[in-house]
């Protein structure tokens, strides 16, 4: 489960956050704007599998949420399409 964080005690905060191994949610006046999942730093795993952990990460994240990848990337093509054609 990520833990909650609004955005200005992630900035004042911002360096023990990133070096926590639990995904952050950040939120704006109680509003979720972003998601930061780090990747697992364990010697033993390669990038790859880094890469593999945090997407199980997000994956439990979506659901927590209630969204489904296809949501995720719906939003993501609106967003992007509002941006490239203001």
């Amino acid at each position: 489960m990520a833990a909650r964080v609004g955005i200005r005690e992630l900035r004042a905060k911002l360096a023990s956050h990133l070096e926590s191994v639990t995904p952050i949610e950040v939120t704006r006046h109680g509003r979720t704007i972003g998601l930061y999942v780090p990747l697992p730093q364990e010697a033993e795993m390669d990038q790859r599998e880094r890469l593999i952990a945090a997407g199980r990460l997000m994956q439990a994240e979506l659901k927590r949420l209630g969204l489904t990848e296809e949501e995720l990337s719906a939003d993501f093509k609106v967003w992007r399409h509002r941006h490239q054609h203001p």
